[in-house]
């Protein structure tokens, strides 16, 4: 069985549930999944960089719980990929993967140009530094904006369906997209009915990283291929990851079932 844990790395469990549910249907027969978020009076989201920094170390801990707890995959559940490389150096074994890293790798795969729909302006650099770390600046058709902050996405689902549909639309018919892409992983539940309307495949930012580390946890236990540890993904002596870097068992954590 492989097991994966979705953190969504704020310190707020309002969707842990909905993403658990939704999370059923997604995953292969014989896939686990759960959820887990962060305590305290941290931030409930993470649209600013200062907000990142506080939950690092809660982030870094989790992922050493995970690892020690037998998950074979981890996603960091934030569309800005949230200290992805340090999480890699905190895991031996497990894969570690994140959204706008799995959105990117699999819409190179479907189509020519991708177009990332984000919620607000004040958002783009910092996924525009992710599109260029992944070498994809040049599949990138654009960025375009909703208007809207992660906890607007699932207060009202039909307008932020409409404002999706909209950018996507203009996506396609003026930016040249082949691919839509939703750059917030909190814009879970509309991607089906949204592709349905503009006739290009929607990729969800929550699909695309479970179903990304599903598939990169089978290549590991199958052929042993996991994060190299020749460069950039090496990691501290355990010795110094223990005195730094504690296991940090989560609060709760949220089932999606087998």
């Amino acid at each position: 069985m492989t097991r994966i844990l979705w953190v969504n790395p704020v310190c707020s469990d309002t969707y842990d549930e909905a993403l658990a549910q939704s999370f059923r249907d997604a995953v292969q027969q014989g896939t686990s999944v759960d959820v887990v978020s962060f305590g305290g009076k941290g931030p409930h989201h993470l649209e600013y960089s200062c907000y990142e920094a506080l939950v690092a170390p809660q982030l870094l801990g989790t992922v050493r719980w995970a690892e020690e707890s037998g998950y074979d995959a981890l996603v960091v559940g934030c569309f800005y990929d949230p200290f992805l490389r340090a999480a890699r150096e905190v895991a031996s074994r497990m894969i570690v993967t994140a959204p706008a890293e799995a959105c990117m790798a699999v819409s190179s795969a479907l189509g020519e140009k991708f177009s990332i729909l984000v919620g607000r302006r004040k958002w783009i650099p910092e996924m525009t530094e992710n599109v260029r770390k992944a070498g994809m600046a040049d599949r990138l058709a654009s960025f375009r904006v909703l208007g809207m902050g992660v906890e607007d996405f699932q207060a009202d689902p039909a307008v932020t369906e409409r404002r999706i549909l909209e950018e996507a639309h203009a996506a396609v018919t003026e930016d040249g997209a082949d691919i839509v892409v939703l750059g917030c992983t909190i814009e879970f539940g509309f991607f089906r009915q949204v592709q349905e309307k503009v006739g290009v495949p929607v990729v969800d930012a929550t699909v695309a990283p479970l179903k990304y580390a599903e598939f990169l946890a089978g290549l590991n236990t199958r052929f042993g291929w996991s994060h190299s540890k020749r460069t950039g993904y090496e990691g501290p002596a355990i010795t110094e990851l223990q005195r730094l870097i504690p296991a940090t068992a989560p609060l709760r954590v949220v089932s999606a079932g087998v």
